[in-house]
């Protein structure tokens, strides 16, 4: 059985101290502003900015790949101001946040379906995306209107397709790997969810097969680069033996 990206170092040496690539389950933007009387947007604004507190301090921390869950394909069943307001913060926390990030050495990237969001924000998505393609501080990979089955459905239908024009002989995993949204990718060794829920609420099934898991009672507001640092650190203390002994 072939190791995920990244694993066969790892196991070679008996572990790492710190994980290459973080994925964060930001959970409970609504939660913390309800606990304060406020509407659930003031949550989504202060978990937007709590989003570029994590991402500057990331490669200080060694890490060298962050991916985070910003929308799911699920959160359309939100009320439609939520959705809305929601949209208006990805809009604008591209248009604030575009000119740090490419000076700061940031390279941002977005996975899941596109089509279902407005044209203004595609055409601001494509944007930073090139702008930022010759960036290698940090890669930030952000999932919005995100799914893991809807991935793998998408990445299996092109897989077919290679399939039957000959370009594909004798599927692989490599093979469907290549297929999927993050494909180039280095798989998470660690991911994150906090608000105290423990559930992975589809967020990449096939990526995260061998990752290392956190699940963190503190809201995402609420989240610090203390509170990232110290889950690295226990990380360390991890065995990660890849399915050997």
């Amino acid at each position: 059985m072939a190791l995920p990206q990244g694993a066969a170092a790892a196991a070679a040496t008996g572990g790492t101290t710190r994980p290459r690539h973080v994925a964060i389950i930001m959970d409970g933007n609504g939660r913390w502003a309800t606990e304060r009387g406020w509407p659930r947007l003031v949550g989504h604004r202060r978990g937007a900015e709590k989003v570029k507190q994590i991402v500057r301090a990331c490669p200080d921390l060694g890490v060298d790949w962050l991916t985070v869950y910003a929308f799911s394909t699920e959160n359309w069943k939100r009320s439609t101001e939520e959705v809305l307001g929601l949209m208006k913060i990805f809009r604008m926390y591209i248009q604030r946040e575009a000119d740090g990030m490419a000076a700061e050495g940031v390279r941002l990237r977005f996975i899941g379906r596109r089509e279902r969001l407005d044209t203004k924000l595609q055409d601001l998505m494509a944007s930073i995306e090139a702008r930022t393609a010759g960036n290698t501080r940090l890669n930030l990979t952000v999932a919005i209107n995100y799914g893991g089955r809807d991935e793998l459905m998408r990445a299996s239908a092109k897989l077919a397709q290679k399939i039957a024009a000959g370009e594909v002989s004798s599927p692989t995993e490599a093979d469907l790997a290549a297929c999927l949204d993050t494909a180039g990718q280095p798989d998470p060794d660690l991911v994150i969810r906090t608000s105290g829920e423990t559930r992975t609420s589809n967020f990449l099934p096939w990526q995260a097969a061998y990752a290392e898991y956190e699940f963190t009672p503190t809201l995402w507001p609420d989240f610090t680069p203390d509170h990232l640092a110290r889950i690295l650190d226990r990380f360390g203390l991890r065995e990660r033996r890849f399915g050997g002994t």
